[in-house]
């Protein structure tokens, strides 16, 4: 009963939200809730081991379906930025005010979108084979960040050598041991946006002879967060940019680039990969935060613009009774 709740309201929330419902890649994803809302409401109510894995499978299939609206949402965002006419107006502040409604309508539909995500997907992990002994479903009971870290490292270093001919250096510090319950997956997104950022921006930044970036692990028995940095010398971000590197309709990548990107991903219905470029469609930051407050953690940076930039990843430990999810209704 709680999916079609959900899909309801996202559905409503795409109707509605301004400008953006317009673009035909958001118009694609509304008509793939609507879809899923018709099968799952159309089922019949569970009342035998049958129902319960005929539901199964059709779940599997929409999970499956829902697979690339990360994508197409990002390539709705990209529409929108080449449709520009549609903010010229001598009516600055309603201008203002859908923006801004724009902005909360893509954090508020991302977090959901998690949440619909993870709900799903447990119920399927539950109902498969463990990838070992530490899950429970798709949370690792004893996640361990060096390890996710080392993943992201080598997916970030080949997409960066493929785009460069080479990468930095990645040393990791800290507590490389700690391991804590976490869902795998969402932890790797984090890292993995993280270190494209920094190893784009350390090449960009030096050409040849980069500095390493690092990143540290900290934890303690007291600590009320796991929490992740990473550090990078790529030259800083502009004060003045700060504040839109968590903005959806913002990327410093190259039109070219993003158009690319938009007809690629149109062929590659998946969340995310290492099939993408170095930098894509501004989507990355803003859906990295969310999946880091998704279990009441969050993500933040500092720069140092003419030197570097530290990103803190903080993760509430999912065993912790004061972790709280977001609002996901």
């Amino acid at each position: 009963k709680e999916l079609p709740i959900r899909l309801a309201h996202r559905i409503q929330d795409l109707d509605q939200v301004p400008y953006l419902s317009e673009m035909t890649s958001v118009i694609s994803v509304k008509s793939c809730y609507i879809d899923s809302f018709r099968a799952i409401t159309a089922h019949p109510e569970i009342r035998s081991e049958i129902d319960e894995s005929s539901f199964a499978s059709l779940l599997h299939e929409l999970y499956q379906n829902h697979s690339g609206v990360l994508i197409n949402m990002a390539r709705g965002a990209f529409q929108l930025r080449k449709h520009q006419a549609l903010f010229h107006s001598n009516d600055f502040s309603r201008v203002d005010n859908d923006i801004k409604c724009i902005h909360a309508f893509l954090d508020r539909f991302h977090s959901c979108r998690i949440g619909i995500r993870v709900l799903a997907g447990q119920y399927l992990a539950l109902r498969s084979k463990p990838i070992s002994h530490t899950y429970s479903g798709m949370i690792d009971r004893r996640t361990s960040p060096y390890q996710i870290v080392r993943q992201a490292i080598d997916d970030a270093t080949f997409m960066c050598a493929r785009k460069y001919g080479d990468a930095p250096e990645v040393i990791i510090k800290g507590r490389l041991g700690l391991t804590f319950p976490y869902i795998p997956s969402h932890l790797h997104y984090i890292l993995l946006e993280l270190l494209k950022n920094s190893m784009r921006a350390t090449v960009d930044a030096h050409g040849t002879n980069f500095p390493p970036i690092q990143v540290v692990i900290a934890d303690g028995d007291e600590n009320e967060d796991v929490t992740i940095k990473v550090s990078d010398e790529g030259g800083g971000i502009p004060r003045s940019h700060m504040a839109r590197v968590w903005d959806y309709l913002f990327t410093t990548a190259d039109p070219a680039v993003q158009e690319a990107f938009c007809h690629a991903a149109a062929n590659n219905h998946v969340d995310h990969g290492i099939d993408s470029p170095l930098a894509g469609l501004g989507y990355g930051l803003p859906i990295s935060r969310s999946y880091a407050r998704y279990f009441g953690g969050d993500l933040g940076m500092m720069s140092m613009e003419g030197f570097g930039t530290d990103a803190f990843v903080h993760l509430v430990r999912l065993n912790n009774s004061s972790s709280r999810t977001a609002e996901l209704t």
